[in-house]
């Protein structure tokens, strides 16, 4: 794969455009972005084959002078550049609000620097009819694995990006692609108890997923077996410890959100107040970044693992807690000129049409010291939690809510048949997390989800973490 043909044919213009409006704006850049998404959906009575949400193909200008920023969306560069310029210049209105914001911006565009980066793909290899075939195959499999599957849905949802970045010093551009498969069964115990569960893999390679999806069957059967029997929690305060994606799920929710520094601009976010400070217990490690380093994953890439954020930054990682301490935000562009910082490479849009913000990559807690059969071992009476339901966090109360699909009760040190589902955890963030013990001597990232600013703005991020054990209140 490379980047596509049509950002290709623009990528000169772009730098035109940059050229002509320079000297008029204190900092210009453009990004280009082509971005194409689908999903294929097979169930034992349906296929489907739909666009992805974050299918987009166009361009942004940035523009920054004197105390404000500027932003101007357009389907295409093309014609007579010079009468471009012109437009855009024309159009930009500067109001009275932003005449009268005393705010200093001023951005440092990074040396010069022109590249082109491109990750391994197999995506051209495969055609429609493949992944039709395969996920034909797959729904059998399921549904002849267990005879109390009423149906199986196999879902493979495809993304190839590519982006260009031109600003007055740099001329960038990207191509990575990844791929992400579901299995969903519909179960009816024999007690008439419904039941609908999942299990996915995702890599940046086709080959990976069809290779390790068809294995996940055994796991969905007793998945859905188990929390046909399960029972709703009895709520208190428990130990409890956590699989990787639960552990991720508290990272986003607890210090992924709440340290995104456009919240800091706008006084939204308590962890403002907080950086140099103990938020965690001494053995919470805690990272974030497209750059991030994870070698318990294939070739250290996740779902948000890309070279340039949508400000042309280069990808970072980001010590975000150390020892317990929070020693940093992640930034957008804006967000860190405002508050006269070194940005992060956290800037992401959710199309061209759409500004930029700053967001989580990948975020993550990092390994301890400790084996999981020992924590196991350390808990009276508690439960192990397992896969990421949904969660929210309120940046500036510290207040987090995350729901686990289930948990399976540990008693006397030991993991019983016991599941309940679901299980809410609720709290304060500082507590939660001064309340770690242990943390497990390995760790993984999960790449398949997105995530919203609010209640929109959504783009691809993954989390995850080593095992934790903490006390908690679950519900």
């Amino acid at each position: 794969m490379s980047l596509s043909k049509f950002l290709k044919k623009r990528k000169p213009l772009l730098v035109k455009l940059v050229d002509e409006l320079k000297d008029d704006y204190d900092y210009v850049s453009i990004l280009g972005a082509d971005v194409e998404a689908k999903s294929i959906v097979v169930n034992k009575v349906t296929t489907q084959i739909n666009e992805g949400f974050d299918n987009q193909c166009g361009f942004v200008v940035k523009l920054q002078k004197g105390h404000a920023f500027y932003e101007y969306s357009l389907n295409d560069v093309s014609g007579d550049i010079k009468k471009l310029a012109e437009k855009i210049k024309n159009e930009i209105v500067v109001t009275k609000e932003l005449e009268a914001l005393e705010i200093d911006a001023k951005v440092n565009d990074d040396e010069k620097l022109e590249k082109s980066f491109v990750r391994k793909s197999d995506l051209n290899k495969y055609e429609i009819k493949d992944y039709l075939d395969f996920e034909t195959n797959l729904v059998k499999e399921v549904l002849n694995a267990e005879k109390h599957f009423l149906n199986a849905n196999v879902v493979i949802m495809l993304q190839n990006i590519s982006k260009v970045f031109v600003s007055k010093n740099k001329v960038l551009d990207q191509n990575f692609t990844w791929v992400n498969g579901i299995i969903m069964g519909v179960y009816r115990s024999d007690e008439g108890k419904m039941v609908m569960t999942r299990v996915g893999e995702s890599s940046y390679l086709v080959k990976d997923v069809f290779d390790k999806l068809p294995k996940d069957v055994e796991k969905l059967v007793d998945k859905s077996y188990h929390l046909s029997k399960a029972k709703p929690i009895e709520a208190g305060m428990y130990d409890i410890i956590t699989d990787p994606s639960i552990s991720g799920l508290i990272a986003h929710e607890a210090f992924g959100h709440g340290v995104e520094m456009d919240q800091f601009v706008k006084d939204r976010a308590k962890g403002k107040y907080y950086v140099n400070d103990y938020v965690a217990s001494p053995i919470v490690n805690m990272r974030d970044g497209a750059a991030s380093v994870i070698p318990a994953n294939r070739n250290n890439v996740c779902v948000a693992s890309y070279f340039f954020d949508d400000d042309g930054i280069l990808a970072k990682d980001t010590q975000i807690i150390k020892n317990g301490i929070l020693v940093s935000g992640i930034s957008d562009l804006t967000s860190a000129s405002e508050l006269n910082t070194t940005p992060t490479g956290n800037g992401r849009r959710e199309t061209y049409k759409r500004k930029a913000y700053s967001r989580m990559t990948n975020t993550y807690f990092e390994a301890g010291n400790d084996k999981l059969s020992d924590m196991i071992k350390s808990v009276k009476h508690g439960y192990m939690l397992f896969e990421t339901n949904n969660g929210m966090e309120d940046p500036k109360s510290w207040a987090i809510q995350c729901v686990a699909e289930y948990g399976i009760e540990i008693v006397d040190g030991k993991l019983t048949d016991n599941y309940v589902s679901p299980v809410v955890m609720s709290g304060y963030v500082p507590d939660l997390l001064k309340s770690i013990t242990m943390v497990s001597n390995n760790a993984k990232v999960i790449g398949s989800g997105a995530c919203g600013k609010g209640y929109k703005e959504w783009v691809r991020v993954s989390d995850g973490g080593p095992h934790l054990k903490a006390k908690v209140k679950l519900a």
